[in-house]
């Protein structure tokens, strides 16, 4: 009886800190700095492979100590240090063409217009919709379609 609680409690313990591991795997982080070294490996002794600029969104793959192993939306991974990064609902172009207007409507008039890989921090929500800002303070309504 006594060595089944044992094995019970030993299956529990093994079961959530398996939980625990993948409940991060997938999140959603994008970059909260001015700018992150994205990086071949954990820690600051390995190349820089690419910089990504404030808003720019990845997935989180996994931890290593005070480092996340990222993927971005065209599906290249790297390392980045945990104190570059936050939990702001970011979003990114996916399109070769993005028109951004100046309200939440197909006829609203256009604010600009932006190929594939420019990040932005959401606003607001409206249906298909997203209120979105850009770094340098640039802002406009544009169809969840066009971003990752």
């Amino acid at each position: 009886m006594r060595a089944r609680i044992m094995m019970w409690r030993w299956g529990l313990m093994v079961c959530m800190l398996m939980c625990s591991m993948v409940a991060y795997a997938g999140q959603r982080l994008s970059v909260s700095a001015k700018e992150a070294k994205i990086r071949a490996g954990a820690g600051n002794n390995f190349d820089v492979v690419w910089r990504a600029e404030k808003y720019y969104p990845f997935m989180l793959v996994k931890k290593s100590g005070d480092w996340y192993l990222i993927k971005d939306f065209e599906g290249d991974e790297g390392w980045v240090h945990k104190s570059l990064v936050g939990t702001t609902e970011t979003v990114i172009t996916s399109k070769p063409k993005s028109i951004f207007r100046a309200e939440p409507k197909p006829d609203a008039k256009v604010l600009f217009t932006i190929g594939s890989g420019i990040p932005f921090k959401v606003l607001k929500h409206n249906g298909k919709w997203l209120l979105v800002e850009h770094a340098d303070g640039d802002k406009g309504w544009v169809l969840n379609t066009m971003v990752w």
